[in-house]
């Protein structure tokens, strides 16, 4: 049976290779992740960018993010998601 979700970047950053050479952590990013996504605030969130990202036709490498005064827009995946993390200050 074909694996559901987004494929695998082909060039993945420093935080994908880091969960893809150590499953232990990877395992319990995953666990911290779902709690924190069971939240009704960011079910909105993600199903107001799912609604967009269809309406787009986005590839599998695109994502749908907010702009900073508002609205949304498509970019790739790698780098609306590198934002978030160790990029933070």
């Amino acid at each position: 049976m074909a694996k559901m979700g987004p494929k695998p970047s082909p060039s993945p950053g420093r935080t994908a290779r880091f969960y893809r050479d150590n499953p232990d952590s990877r395992k319990k990013h995953v666990k911290d992740e779902t709690e924190r996504n069971k939240s009704p605030k960011k079910k909105a969130y993600r199903r107001e960018l799912m609604k967009i990202r269809r309406k787009s036709g986005a590839g599998p490498q695109q994502d749908v993010s907010h702009k900073p005064g508002g609205g949304t827009r498509l970019e790739s995946r790698k780098s609306n998601r590198a934002r978030g993390g160790a990029q933070r200050k």
